[in-house]
């Protein structure tokens, strides 16, 4: 099973039939998003990394999915994603064990998809 890639399309039909019910609703979650993760004192790729983090400890596919995805994007390496996921162990004990394989394996899959793309 992928947990990057099948996650994200699984999503992809109700996450739209939802968004067009309440669009007002997704586009502050859009604003916040973007507002969140914009570059501050920390760069985006820390943020992405506390937020998968974060993710590993809600147990949330589709957050780790999509902020795996957005680690890769910013720049983020497999060792630094690796102890973030440790961090959310320290801090969720068992539970994230689980979910912290699932988002190191998301977070491989788009990184090795990334430099497939960057060798082509």
């Amino acid at each position: 099973m992928s947990y990057g890639k099948e996650v994200r399309e699984a999503l992809r039909a109700p996450t739209r039939a939802l968004r067009q019910a309440i669009p007002g609703v997704y586009q502050g979650y859009r604003e916040l998003h973007e507002a969140a993760l914009a570059p501050g004192a920390l760069d985006t790729k820390a943020k992405e990394l506390i937020a998968l983090a974060i993710a590993v400890s809600k147990e949330c596919d589709g957050c780790i999915a999509a902020h795996a995805h957005g680690a890769v994007q910013h720049g983020a390496t497999p060792q630094e994603a690796a102890e973030a996921i440790g961090v959310a162990f320290l801090m969720n004990g068992g539970p994230a064990t689980v979910y912290g394989a699932r988002a190191f394996a998301a977070f491989t899959e788009f990184h090795e998809a990334q430099g497939e793309r960057a060798g082509a």
